[in-house]
């Protein structure tokens, strides 16, 4: 069984969008959404791991990766048209049912896709992805009081963290020192050669804002438990700063059946604590059947 993976671009929209590939489409498929700062190649390890048994599709949105940017100025840059990308692009490749990972910003664009297509939906993986209030603790109350009250000042001092210092945060932020050595060092770099490009810094702060959107979704995704109940794999770092890790049990409230797993790694356990997740993930869909 080959466990190769290819890279590819589509044009959806006028607008090329970069997505890796890898095993056979006869196998349940997985689509996988990376959360900020980083982009698909987040996945290339699992999709090794994992493309034997299943086939794996796993996008780069516009303004990361290797997908278009600048995007044209017609483009409204929100969670909701990256969303609405994502979803053409299943259609374009025929990927009509899916598991889906939900890492990050991964959660405002693939929660939208679950509410707007429940039918594609064959069960749900995430990685500290955002659909509670309890998630999102004290660090965020100032963007909140931007999004609702913006100020010229108030957007200078939040907008630092999109540098280089903030991006290796995202990685290195709040693990204990005996995990430091797990993370992959280029991975952080590679983002910030991304993300630094002309204009894509204002953009990024433009979408950041739109969490706001995300945030006032989250009874909508909640009722999208209730009435589907799809099955839910949900794994969280202790030591995550973005998203509390006092959200992962917020999901047995409308997902009676979900399984709740907390590591001892930070915001991106799929990269410190590989073995684990794996191991999870697999005997999850296997437990589905899948």
């Amino acid at each position: 069984m080959s466990r190769q993976i290819y890279n590819r671009t589509i044009k959806i929209d006028g607008i090329d969008l970069f997505y890796r590939e890898a095993g056979d489409k006869k196998n349940p498929s997985l689509l996988l959404l990376h959360g900020f700062p980083t982009s698909s190649v987040a996945f290339k390890n699992l999709m090794i791991a994992m493309s034997d048994q299943y086939h794996l599709v796993a996008p780069d949105y516009p303004g990361f990766g290797f997908s278009e940017f600048p995007v044209p100025d017609s483009f409204e840059y929100t969670f909701g048209s990256i969303s609405s990308l994502i979803n053409k692009l299943t259609e374009a490749i025929n990927l009509n049912r899916f598991f889906i990972y939900l890492h990050d910003y991964g959660a405002p664009i693939g929660l939208r896709l679950c509410v707007n297509h429940p039918e594609k939906i064959a069960g749900i993986i995430v990685q500290s992805g955002n659909a509670y209030r309890e998630g999102m603790g004290p660090e965020w109350d100032e963007y909140i009081d931007f999004w609702y009250h913006p100020t010229t000042e108030k957007k200078k001092e939040l907008i630092k963290f999109l540098s280089a210092e903030g991006i290796k945060n995202q990685y290195f932020g709040g693990l204990p020192e005996e995990v430091v050595s797990r993370v992959s060092p280029e991975l952080w770099m590679l983002d910030w050669e991304f993300l630094k490009r002309p204009g894509n810094i204002e953009r990024q702060f433009e979408l950041n804002c739109d969490f706001k959107t995300h945030l006032e979704m989250f009874p909508v995704y909640q009722e999208f438990f209730r009435n589907h109940q799809p099955p839910a794999l949900v794994i969280w770092g202790k030591y995550e700063i973005f998203f509390s890790v006092k959200e992962a049990p917020c999901y047995k409230r409308d997902l009676p059946e979900a399984q709740i797993h907390i590591l001892d790694g930070g915001h991106d356990v799929l990269d410190t604590h590989f073995d684990e997740v794996l191991t999870l993930i697999r005997d999850f869909l296997e437990g589905q059947g899948a």
